[in-house]
């Protein structure tokens, strides 16, 4: 069996047919057999495959040859096609649903207006240089943090990612403005949007990890500023830099150190649960509401 892969991408650049790239993508998955998910809006689009790694190679060779994409930073990752259900190639008024779409500008570039990025080693720098001024800010979801986040990071209380735009425009963190704002996610593409969303609220000096996470972790592992697993939306779940990860997720039914999420097993839920090796065998979560309609933390 030929080496399998993942990769995860995106690229911000003015489309002014997303239907017909939708369809021109979805060919060129179909024909190499690849498996996952592409969102596409008139800003750009955004990726996650797997499949063999020839066919991957051949479809960033192909998607690169369209002008606004030839300079995606595709990520690698160990994984297969196996991790993903199917194929999905849809159209979104957003490829990032931050619930703002006429806010978003970019250009052939990308955002326009967003934060200054920082390679890895940068981001290093400025907390040594500017020590408690800087302030991680995780631009993911909030279970996302559980299991893994940057040292002392601050994490916004938000569902999904449409929660950003009404938590900065709620005055909580109005005492952060003036500091040296470092944004962070999975791969890059929400801190781009979401450094934007920031900077048009106020914020005086936001940052972005070039790559998210997972260049940084690719470059310090765990000797870094990272610290846990990274959370992963396929049938991995979750990622380690290293073999010295800190377990930073708790057992909500025991207490005990974890960092594997679970489907709950009440098919009405639908929701994930941290849970340790010993109890997975009860996987109902213990704030699952009586009637699902809640979901408790």
């Amino acid at each position: 069996m030929e080496l399998q892969k993942v990769i995860l991408y995106y690229g911000f650049t003015p489309l002014a047919d997303p239907e017909a790239v939708r369809l021109w993508q979805w060919t060129l998955c179909e024909s190499l057999d690849l498996k996952g998910r592409i969102l596409i809006s008139h800003h750009g689009l955004n990726g996650t495959l797997g499949g063999d790694m020839a066919a991957l190679k051949r479809y960033v060779r192909r998607t690169k040859e369209y002008p606004g994409f030839k300079n995606i930073d595709f990520k690698w990752s160990d994984g297969t096609g196996e991790d993903f259900p199917r194929l999905r190639v849809r159209v979104r008024d957003e490829i990032v649903s931050f619930g703002a779409p006429g806010e978003l500008k970019v250009d052939e570039q990308g955002v326009i207006g967003g934060g200054v990025r920082l390679k890895p080693e940068q981001v290093n720098q400025l907390v040594e240089e500017r020590g408690d001024d800087v302030v991680f800010f995780d631009g993911r979801n909030a279970f996302e943090a559980k299991i893994g986040k940057f040292k002392n990071a601050v994490v916004p209380d938000v569902k999904t990612t449409r929660d950003f735009v009404s938590e900065l425009e709620s005055g909580r963190y109005d005492h952060l403005k003036d500091k040296a704002i470092v944004t962070y996610c999975t791969g890059g593409i929400r801190c781009e949007v979401l450094s934007s969303v920031m900077k048009n609220r106020g914020f005086n000096e936001v940052y972005q990890i070039e790559g998210g996470i997972v260049r940084y972790g690719e470059q310090f592992a765990d000797k870094g500023l990272w610290e846990g697993s990274l959370y992963l939306f396929d049938a991995r779940m979750n990622h380690e830099f290293s073999d010295q990860s800190k377990v930073i997720g708790e057992c909500e039914r025991c207490g005990t150190p974890t960092s594997k999420f679970y489907n709950c097993a009440n098919l009405a839920c639908r929701k994930l649960i941290l849970l340790c090796a010993e109890c997975t065998s009860d996987n109902v979560s213990k704030n699952c509401s009586p009637n699902h309609a809640t979901w408790q933390t």
